[in-house]
């Protein structure tokens, strides 16, 4: 997906990278309408779900999701994160996140996207997200409404 955004830069993004817990799911369980809006944007983003897995379920709650999980272990996953998006191509990324252990990889990626959510989200990524929502499903709507998100970053 290539878009240009007036005063700021042009996007050329391939890769959808999402954290998991807080994030794309609450409680370790993933909405309905997440699922639709990730399989909707797999037909424009090869996607990643990136995990420690805090509650051991990610693969299963993702089986019917057009997306490759990654689990890591949790005592880093900060840099885990940071080394896929850094394999995939920064440039050519979208993190979406919303904890500590997200920081790295949306500092680095072409365009990150901080969701404040049920499980809150870390102060800090604030400072480093290209742009914070109120929730996972509005910000994947940023990347099926593409206007939104030249609305939101132009000069």
């Amino acid at each position: 997906m290539k878009i240009e955004i007036p005063g700021y830069k042009v996007l050329n993004l391939e890769y959808l990278v999402l954290d998991y817990n807080g994030t794309i799911a609450v409680d370790g369980l993933i909405p309905g309408s997440v699922r639709e809006r990730l399989n909707r944007l797999a037909e424009r983003f090869r996607i990643y779900v990136v995990t420690a897995d805090t509650h051991g379920n990610a693969k299963k709650e993702c089986a019917d999701i057009l997306a490759d999980i990654r689990t890591f272990p949790s005592k880093d996953a900060a840099h885990a994160k940071k080394q896929i998006v850094e394999e995939l191509g920064c440039e050519k990324c979208i993190c979406v996140g919303n904890g500590r252990n997200d920081v790295l990889m949306c500092q680095i990626a072409g365009l990150s996207i901080g969701v404040m959510g049920a499980e809150g989200m870390y102060g800090r990524l604030v400072v480093e997200a290209d742009i914070c929502v109120r929730s996972i499903q509005e910000g994947l709507e940023l990347l099926m409404y593409e206007k939104r998100l030249i609305a939101t970053l132009r000069g």
